[in-house]
């Protein structure tokens, strides 16, 4: 159930990343973080991955430390030591390494350096919970003789 690779889980559900740079303002990031209705963007700089800013990030890095929005800029704040993860890596592996490192987002990342796409907990969850639906309706099925082989 766990072992469809997050390429695969990609191509479902698209691949593209809200991005944007180092030298934004915390203000903008988030404004482009609402219109996406994302929760999380990740920061780009020069095409290759510079971190991420998320929801977490704000609460810790902004609010708690009493930062203005306004003036300070994504690079002040982001998580530069993120989690990548190849595109041949399972849901489950995905799911595993967010738990171990507590994240709850991974850059899906080809061996060439280039980003494949994003992965969140919540599209990891989505995915388990769709599949182990399917496998409760066909064991439903069976077990009422409409099983054909």
């Amino acid at each position: 159930m766990e072992t469809l690779p997050v390429s695969q889980l990609l191509n479902h559900k698209g691949h593209e990343v809200v991005t944007t740079t180092p030298t934004a303002t915390v203000r903008e990031a988030i404004r482009t973080m609402v219109d996406h209705n994302v929760g999380s963007i990740l920061v780009m700089e020069d095409g290759t991955i510079a971190g991420i800013f998320t929801e977490r990030d704000y609460l810790r890095r902004i609010v708690l430390q009493g930062r203005t929005s306004d003036t300070t800029q994504i690079r002040e704040v982001m998580t530069a030591d993120l989690v990548t993860v190849p595109p041949s890596c399972t849901v489950g592996e995905c799911m595993q390494l967010m738990t171990e490192h507590k994240c709850r987002h991974l850059p899906v990342v080809k061996s060439d350096g280039s980003l494949r796409g994003l992965v969140s907990i919540g599209d990891c969850v989505k995915y388990v919970s769709e599949q182990a639906k399917n496998e409760v309706e066909s064991l439903r099925s069976y077990i009422s003789g409409g099983y054909t082989a």
